[in-house]
């Protein structure tokens, strides 16, 4: 890889504010704002709007569509040509 031209790749939190949990991982996001983790050292936070905690599909509250009615409105709208 050339030198100098990939963004930084360091530790960074990831608050998710639905459910208010947070995890540590790797990134090349970055942020102004700062919280003091676990291990007692500052890190850059990055607030997102869902993760694995929070989405109906990790959370095993997603609803099941019905996709055979869709599949036969379908084949009686244009039919099996």
């Amino acid at each position: 890889m050339k030198p100098g031209i990939h963004p930084a790749y360091g530790p960074v939190v990831f608050r998710d504010t639905a459910s208010g949990s947070a995890f540590l991982t790797r990134s090349t996001l970055t942020s102004e704002k700062t919280i003091e983790w676990e291990d007692g050292r500052t890190y850059p936070v990055v607030d997102v709007e869902i993760s694995s905690v929070s989405h109906p599909f990790y959370t095993g509250t997603a609803r099941v569509l019905d996709t055979a009615g869709r599949v036969e409105r379908f084949e009686r709208r244009y039919g099996a040509r």
